[in-house]
This record gives C-alpha cells, sequence and structure tokens, in this order.
C-alpha cells in the first residue's frame, strides 16, 4: 500500500528501514548537507558491512551541498558508495528520490525532502511511498530516469573533484542568526564538529584540539560535547571569560548544576564547574586527579604557560577539549603538541566568513609615513615601550588616524594601541574633535565594564585599548576596528581582527583601518589576511598581494600603492631560511638557558619555518642534529663517531607509518638500553603504544591492520616481523641484525654505548622527536 509522509510521520524511520533491507540503494537529490548525512549514517554503515552498493546523484547547483557531508560519507562508507554530481552546472537539479531493490522488488519515496536534518525529520515536507506492486510502470520510469542520469549526465566524485569542490565552495547566504530560545541546538558546522570529536574519541583519542576562527561559538559546541559527562571543567584566565561560559552552557545544559572557582568563590558540588586558571593551579590538592570526565581549555594557546602545564600535568580526565582561535604561540612554545597533534576539526577566520558565520571586513592598509620605526631600538623581540609611546603620540600622527576615521560613518570603534599613553593620548585628542571616547587599560583609565556599555547604547563612539580586549569580549554591533600601533605578533592582530567580525542585526561588513608603517613584520599582514591564519597552513610568504578572488564573498582588502612597494622592499631583506633557523634556535636556549632538545627546538618553529627546512635538508637541523649542534659551538658531550652516526640513521629512517617507534621505543629500560629485545618485548610495546588513542588512530584507520586491539601476539608479532624490524634490519644494517632464535639486537659496534647516559640521552630525544615530527606530518597532511 502506498503512503503519504508528512511533518507528523518521520521520513528518517522509514528510510532507516528500507536501507537497513535493502539490496542495493540509489539517492536522488539536489543537495546533501551534514545535518541529514548524520541521521542516515548508522542505518548506511549496516548496508556497508552486508556488502550494499549505494550510488548517490547530486549537485553542486547553489553550492548548497556541503563538501564535509560528502566528505563523511566517503571515510565512512569507502568503496561501499559511489557519489556523482549532476554535469550540467548551469541547469538546476532538483529531484528528491530514494529508490531501493530488496529481494528481487523494486520502491522508492520521493518528494520534497533533500539530504538534511529537517527535511528527513521535522520540517513540513511531502513524500509519497511507491512500489512496484502498484505503481509498476511509475517505479520503471524513475529507475531508469536515474540510471540515464547517473551513467550518461553525472561524474564521479573523485577525491580530486571533492579538493576542488572545497576550495571553490561558497556556500549560500543562509539565514542564521541564532534563535533565542532556552535550550539551543547545534549549527552545521558544530555538528561537523561534534561528529569529528566522536570520532576521534572513537577511534581511542583521549585529547583534542579544535582551531576555530573567533565569534563562532566554539564554548557552545563544548558545551554540545560535553552532554554525556557527568563532571565537567571550564577552566580560563579571566572571570569575564568564565561567565559568559557559564552562560552559554546553561542554554545547553540548562539542568545541570554549574559552579564557579575563583578567588571569591569556590563551589565544590557542581556538575559543570567554571574555574579560573591561576585559582585552580593553586587549589589542586582539592580535588583527585580523576575528579573530572571532561576538561575543556580555553584560549588554548597559553597552554604552554607554567600555570596551564600544572593543571593538564595534574587531572587525568576521560577527555580534554582544547579550544583556540590562534593556535601559534607568543613565546615560540608549540601547543599542538600538548595534543599530540590531534586537531579533528578546524575553520580559519576566511572560511567562517564564507560560511556566513562571521560577517564580511572592508579592510584598508594605511601608509603611515609619521613613524620611522627604523629609528626605534629593538630588543628581545620588540619595540622599546617609551620610545615607541613617544614616536606614536604625535599631533601629526592623530590627525592622520582622525582623518581617516571621519571617512567612514562610524557607531561603534574599537582601536588598538601600544601603551596606556597612547590610549589616554588619542582618547583626548578624539574628544577635543568631538568625537566621545575612552580609554581603557589595565589598572586604570575610564573602566572597561563602563566603556562597554556606553559604547553599546552610543553614549560613547570609540575606545582606545591597550590588548586588554584581544580575548573574550562580545561586542557584535562593533563596525569599526583600527590598528594604531606596529603589528609585532601575527597572533594578536588575528585575535583583534576577530573582535569585531561578530554577526549583527543591520550589520553588512566590518570596516578596519590598519596604520601601516616601516615597522618589522609589517609584510606579514597579506597573508594573514590571504590565509585567515598566522601561518598560511604552512605555506611560503606569498610574494604578491592579495587576489580578489581569494578572499570570502563580501571582502575587500584595499593596500596603499606605497606599502606594496615597502612590502617588497622588506621581504627582500628578510634573513634567509638558515639565519632564522640559527636565530630561534639562539632564542630558546636563552630562554631554557641550556641546549634546547629536538622536541624543544622543533616545538619552536612555525609552520612556514617547518616547511621551508622540509624544502631543504641543507638546513633541516633535525636531520643530524648533533652535527648542527658543532656548527654552532653548543656540542659539549664526548659521544662516539659510530655512535653519532647511529644517531643521523634514526634522525633519518623513513616513517611513512608509526610502526619503527615502539620498535626502537622496546629498546629502552629504566636505567638505559637494552642490547637486544625479544619477541615479547616487541609485542608488548606495540600493545602499549597503540593503546594510546592517538596512536591507535593510524593502525585502526589502516584496512590491513583494522581491529589491532583485538589481535593476538602470533598476528602483532607477524606485523612486526614484515615491517619494522625488515625495514630497520635491512636499512640499518650496520646498526641492527635479527638473530637465528628472532632477537632483534644492536650490532656489536653500539654495544660499548648502551649504558653511557649521553648516548641513551641522545637516542631517547631522537626517537621523541621523530614521534612529534610524525604527529606534525600527519597532522599537516590531514588538514591540506
Amino acid at each position: 500500500m502506498n503512503a503519504f509522509y508528512g511533518r507528523s510521520d518521520s521520513l528518517l524511520k522509514a528510510l532507516s528501514k528500507k536501507i537497513e533491507d535493502a539490496n542495493s540503494i540509489f539517492f536522488a537529490v539536489s543537495f546533501l548537507r551534514f545535518s541529514g548525512v548524520r541521521l542516515l549514517l548508522p542505518s548506511l554503515k549496516k548496508a556497508k558491512e552486508k556488502g550494499v552498493k549505494i550510488r548517490i546523484l547530486t549537485s553542486t547547483y547553489l553550492n548548497i551541498t556541503e563538501p564535509f557531508a560528502i566528505d563523511v560519507l566517503k571515510k565512512e562508507l569507502a568503496e561501499s558508495v559511489d557519489i556523482h554530481f549532476y554535469s550540467n552546472e548551469e541547469i538546476s537539479f532538483h529531484p528528491k528520490a530514494y529508490l531501493f531493490e530488496a529481494q528481487g522488488k523494486r520502491e522508492l519515496f520521493i518528494g520534497s525532502s533533500n539530504i538534511s536534518g529537517s527535511a528527513l525529520s521535522g520540517g513540513v515536507e511531502w513524500n509519497y511511498h511507491l512500489n512496484e506492486i502498484t505503481d509498476s510502470g511509475s517505479i520503471e520510469h524513475f529507475f531508469s530516469e536515474f540510471f540515464r542520469l547517473f551513467e550518461r549526465e553525472s561524474y564521479s566524485v573523485s577525491d580530486n573533484i571533492l579538493k576542488e569542490y572545497k576550495l571553490k565552495w561558497n556556500p549560500p547566504r543562509l539565514n542564521l542568526k541564532e534563535r533565542s530560545t532556552e535550550k539551543i541546538v547545534p549549527r552545521d558546522y558544530q555538528e561537523e564538529a561534534l561528529y569529528s570529536l566522536k570520532k576521534t574519541r572513537d577511534e581511542g583519542a583521549d585529547k583534542a584540539l579544535i582551531v576555530a576562527a573567533t565569534g563562532i561559538g566554539k564554548t557552545y559546541l563544548a558545551a554540545f560535547d560535553t552532554v554525556n559527562y557527568k563532571r565537567v571543567l571550564f577552566t580560563a584566565h579571566r572571570n569575564e571569560i568564565l561567565n559568559q561560559a557559564e552562560s552559554s552552557f546553561a542554554r545547553v545544559r540548562p539542568d545541570s548544576r554549574r559552579g564557579f572557582f575563583t578567588a571569591g568563590r569556590k563551589d565544590m558540588d557542581a556538575d559543570i564547574l567554571f574555574a579560573s586558571v591561576f585559582t585552580l593551579q593553586q587549589h589542586l590538592e582539592d580535588f583527585s586527579p580523576d575528579y573530572f570526565d571532561y576538561i575543556v581549555i580555553d584560549e588554548f594557546h597559553h597552554a604552554a604557560a607554567e600555570s596551564y602545564r600544572k593543571i593538564l600535568n595534574y587531572f587525568k580526565p576521560e577527555f580534554l577539549l582544547g579550544l583556540t582561535a590562534t593556535p601559534e604561540r607568543l613565546d615560540r612554545q608549540s601547543i599542538y603538541s600538548i595534543c599530540d597533534y590531534n586537531v579533528p576539526f578546524e575553520i580559519d577566520m576566511l572560511t567562517a566568513i564564507n560560511r556566513n558565520m562571521l560577517c564580511p571586513f572592508h579592510y584598508f592598509g594605511i601608509f603611515d609615513d609619521t613613524v620611522d620605526y627604523s629609528a626605534i631600538t629593538w630588543k628581545s623581540g620588540k619595540y622599546s615601550s617609551r620610545e615607541l609611546t613617544d614616536n606614536l603620540c604625535t599631533a601629526k600622527r592623530a590627525e592622520l588616524i582622525f582623518k581617516h576615521y571621519a571617512k567612514y560613518e562610524s557607531r561603534r570603534a574599537l582601536a588598538f594601541v601600544s601603551s596606556k599613553d597612547m590610549a589616554i593620548y588619542m582618547r583626548d585628542y578624539f574628544n577635543r574633535k568631538g568625537v566621545h571616547s575612552s580609554a581603557v587599560i589595565s589598572g586604570g583609565g575610564d573602566g572597561r565594564s563602563d566603556s562597554l556599555r556606553k559604547l553599546e547604547t552610543m553614549e560613547i563612539s570609540v575606545i582606545f585599548a591597550v590588548d586588554i580586549f584581544n580575548e573574550g569580549l562580545d561586542i557584535p554591533e562593533l563596525d569599526l576596528v583600527m590598528f594604531l600601533r606596529p603589528t609585532e605578533s601575527p597572533v594578536v592582530f588575528l585575535q583583534q581582527l576577530g573582535r569585531g567580525l561578530r554577526k549583527s542585526e543591520g550589520k553588512e561588513y566590518l570596516t578596519v583601518l590598519d596604520f601601516i608603517g616601516n615597522y618589522r613584520n609589517a609584510f606579514l599582514i597579506e597573508s594573514l589576511l590571504k590565509h585567515g591564519t598566522a601561518e598560511g597552513n604552512t605555506a611560503a610568504v606569498p610574494e604578491s598581494v592579495i587576489s580578489p578572488e581569494r578572499l570570502p564573498s563580501g571582502c575587500i582588502v584595499d593596500f596603499d600603492f606605497r606599502l606594496i612597494d615597502l612590502f617588497k622592499m622588506m621581504r627582500e631583506k628578510r634573513k634567509n631560511i638558515k639565519e632564522r633557523i640559527i636565530d630561534i634556535y639562539e632564542e630558546v636556549k636563552r630562554e631554557l638557558i641550556r641546549i634546547p632538545s629536538r622536541c624543544e627546538f622543533f616545538n619552536a618553529l612555525t609552520g612556514e619555518e617547518i616547511y621551508f627546512i622540509r624544502k631543504d635538508a641543507k638546513v633541516n637541523p633535525f636531520r643530524n642534529y648533533v652535527s648542527f649542534l658543532k656548527e654552532n659551538n653548543d656540542y659539549f658531550k664526548s659521544l662516539d663517531k659510530a655512535a653519532e652516526e647511529f644517531i643521523t640513521f634514526l634522525e633519518n629512517t623513513k616513517m611513512t607509518k608509526s610502526y619503527k617507534i615502539p620498535l626502537l621505543l622496546a629498546f629502552l629500560d629504566g636505567s638505559g638500553i637494552k642490547p637486544y629485545i625479544t619477541s615479547k618485548d616487541m609485542i608488548e610495546s606495540f600493545k602499549a603504544f597503540y593503546r594510546k588513542g592517538i596512536n591507535s588512530i593510524d593502525i585502526e584507520n589502516d584496512r590491513k591492520t583494522k581491529n589491532f586491539s583485538s589481535w593476538d601476539d602470533h598476528r602483532i608479532l607477524t606485523l612486526i616481523k614484515s615491517n619494522p624490524m625488515r625495514y630497520l634490519s635491512e636499512s640499518g644494517a650496520s646498526y641492527f641484525h635479527i638473530s637465528s632464535d628472532g632477537v632483534f639486537a644492536l650490532n656489536d659496534a653500539l654495544l660499548p654505548f648502551i649504558e653511557d647516559q649521553e648516548f641513551i640521552s641522545e637516542f631517547v630525544d631522537t626517537v621523541n622527536f621523530r614521534k612529534m615530527e610524525y604527529y606534525q606530518l600527519r597532522y599537516e597532511n590531514n588538514s591540506g
């Protein structure tokens, strides 16, 4: 009997049952969205396990199909799914049909529902179910038309096709304004992130980093992800962030008990505790290490600081989530390594604007020749504060700034300055010009809360601030941001730009006025605006200004032509990569007050620097770190030549997979290096290594080693012998050999060093570095 599926009848339930019973599945839908794919995926995976072939015909029309939705289908269903795009992009493609073959019978659902969350469950949709018994003629027509389109008027969505679609994808400008209901549901991008977090946990990961642009709801994302955890800790370094977070969690988890752990308040009976980093790290003994099931670290780019490290090292939650918009550190300490480079989801500023999560910006790079930065003292990576203030606080420069400010009819502006004296100077200048303004500085000025209130009510028009609004500010109505100080840090630039990108009713775009002179790093502004990150996803610094097609719809970048010449001149004067690497090494050494390990040095490099050293082995210090130290007169150990050559071999051995790492770790015991390892040693090391989530991801995702955790010892040993043992003994025949009884041993030439502390130290550091490097390269490949 035919059936009608309207709003009260769940099409999702009917489709799910048909998918699980089918022998063949055919979908023809005008678009795919992850919110719908997520709902159908459990049934589709059951179909895959039965060997059912799934064919999906969709389109790129109006860019409504989400690349991530296709990504998930291809990854989860693998060779079981064949997805095609309708080939004529100029013609609309509107079918919504779900066709099934089961036990020789054909049937279909046809109507108004595409693959989206609302269309499959809860939306006002009309769908009709036809079967072969009552509608044989119609059924035959629909199946014939599907095969004609699938085979003749479409093309397969290969990995390369999907990559191209991602690059040109510009989602439609849908109204994504958040409803003001008491309890909210995840947005599309949050659905994607939640799926990625669940997947990484299912693979065994116990910590992850989410990198997402300022203003798109990372706190809500964390709240949604914690719903199945009883005791949750949310920690940040400022009470204002904690208060905002508590409000967000209250909307997602209104029934949970929420409390604060700060200098003036310590709620010990809360399900969700919002704690100040500085208070918490002084009272860790008030909690057991496993007290919290889930820990959220906000503004995770601070996580390398000692106060955060104390918390991270003390607690042992089931899952740890780091949140940041700017993962690059100011002090050359990587935060990626804290989460083992496990970044299951990231979305940069430009992508967020493209997806209508943030508002576009109109950026104007203004040539500022009122200051000669070359005459200002530069020391320890920054300009002299006093000299900088004296040079920036001049009537000539204030006049230039006001002239450009007056061009735009701004109602609420935020200006970033370099010092409290400059904030006061600019406030007074603007007030004299009739523009009501405030100066907000730590420990003084006009008061942060009062100034924010006055800006919102338009009692004032401009706030001049000294880095105090980099994080945690939420004024969606800001329509203008001014950069009145040199951009010494790409991280700070992106944080401050993000302050004005939140969407607001009637706000079409954010105006950005950047006053650029001949200060150091000025040329990096191009890369920041082109890539939306401080590192440009490890790519080289661009040689030309931004091309309009790279910018999201509605964005404008306009540099004064004199700045183009300035950027070119500054790039030409920039130190070569070898000199830069040595400078970084010296900087890290000064901070540590000792010679840095390979891992410490590697953690100090930016993505761009890693990109360059990977391209040129001659400048890569990690392919022979001992030689690098010797060249810089920093090697004081008495390592024998044979031992040094062995360490160099370990630094350069190929690692397309991680198998060599646990094999090498098996040689370590509590006090030194073992001369040989038995089958039992190797098996136990592999089990221990791949028991850790971040490591198990590799082996469990490989078709040949899937379900490794259930393997018996014989199967594990077979893998070890066929892969890392064989490759290490063949490529490193001078250092390893396999004995007749299957023992894997170091060659005799290395035996004199196995109790030498210097050799042990180099061995351990090298293996740890290769593990870290492996994580970093895997992250880079997955995010590229």
